[in-house]
């Protein structure tokens, strides 16, 4: 009895390790190693009667101790099975923990930007162009505040815009009046209705066939769930320039007009827009029209209410009496060859589409009035 009780008292198992020169590290990585099977085992035994067990199994005295697993979990992770790995992630408070928190990380909180429609923001976006801008501070002064007050379901503007391509004020509501009707009116432009009408239905109520396969388009986007008006609603800028120019038809131009005055974003510049280019030439003295690639460099001192400077520079063109002909000219083509130039990108899909008279007059036809320029 008294050889069992020396035996159990022996302080030897302890000391051990020590004699090696890495001790430290090869306690850690055995204290690792070792640590799962505490987990396995049995607690109450283990924790209740830890002596009793140093003879047999002197590693156990470290498996007891919880400091010597936890300080350094990367032993831990490389040295357990997969089986081991479950029950630590399912058990172990600690480790669990520092999980939630990785994978937590990459995700960013979502930037809200408020839209030009929100109480107070048009006069905040005036308030930062003066400051920004006395050149453009001067355009403020001379024309009243913009209204933002234009709200279509993204699917009905969407559609609208497509069937205003290329026309005249006049034509164009003739033509989105009968089609109207044929949907059983506004609230009844839905993706599965305009499915439901073939080329030869649209073609009698003046709709092209290029502009039918355009509408089909959009409705099976809508309907395969690639598009949809929440989503559009919640994308950021970028993500809805991308998805909205795979549509066909709809080019960037389009998607700038749609983010301004559907969606009421804040800054938004229309880069193509040969008005918006015009202005910018008129307002800075430029001797050539800028190039879109210029465009952004030129008007970085608007952000982030840059669709607010872009209706002031199109009512800056209109008062100086330069319409959409003119920009074409001073662009260096003529209107009709620009025209058909707009057909041939369309058919080929491109993502930009450059802009003319009819798509100034388009901007009428979907409800913003302030920017029409007379032939």
């Amino acid at each position: 009895m008294s050889d069992r009780t020396q035996t159990h008292t022996e302080p030897q198992p302890l000391p051990q390790p020590s004699h090696d020169p890495a001790s430290a590290s090869a306690s850690s990585s055995a204290a690792a190693a070792a640590a799962p099977e505490i987990i396995n085992g049995p607690p109450p035994p283990q924790s209740a009667s830890p002596p009793s067990k140093i003879p047999l199994r002197p590693q156990k005295i470290r498996k007891l101790s919880p400091e010597s697993s936890t300080p350094d979990p990367k032993p831990s992770a490389a040295g357990a099975s997969p089986k081991s790995k479950a029950v630590n992630a399912a058990s172990s408070s600690k480790p669990s923990k520092n999980r939630i928190v990785a994978s937590r990380a990459p995700a960013l909180p979502r930037i809200v930007v408020r839209s030009l429609s929100c109480d107070g923001e048009v006069e905040a976006a005036i308030r930062h162009l003066r400051d920004a801008d006395p050149l453009l501070a001067s355009l403020i002064d001379l024309h009243p505040p913009p209204t933002f007050d234009i709200f279509l379901t993204p699917f009905l503007a969407l559609t609208k815009s497509i069937l205003y391509q290329q026309l005249a004020f006049k034509a164009g509501t003739s033509i989105y009046t009968r089609f109207i009707a044929l949907c059983g009116g506004e609230d009844g432009v839905l993706p599965e209705t305009v499915l439901a009408l073939d080329p030869h239905q649209l073609r009698q109520i003046g709709v092209s066939a290029r502009k039918a396969s355009y509408l089909h388009d959009l409705a099976r986007k809508y309907q395969n769930g690639i598009l949809s008006d929440t989503a559009i609603v919640n994308m950021d800028d970028k993500s809805l320039f991308t998805m909205l120019t795979m549509v066909n038809g709809i080019g960037s131009w389009s998607v700038h007009m749609f983010m301004i005055f559907s969606l009421h974003r804040p800054d938004v510049l229309p880069i193509n827009d040969l008005g918006v280019r015009k202005g910018v030439q008129l307002l800075y003295g430029l001797e050539d029209l800028p190039r879109p690639s210029q465009m952004d460099h030129m008007c970085e001192k608007w952000r982030p209410y840059r669709s607010v400077a872009s209706w002031y520079i199109w009512r800056f063109v209109e008062s100086k009496g330069a319409p959409s002909s003119a920009a074409a000219v001073a662009a260096g083509a003529s209107l009709q060859q620009q025209q058909q130039q707009q057909v041939e990108e369309q058919q080929q899909h491109h993502p930009e589409q450059p802009q003319l008279l009819d798509p100034i007059n388009s901007i009428l036809n979907l409800g913003y009035n302030a920017f029409h320029f007379s032939s």
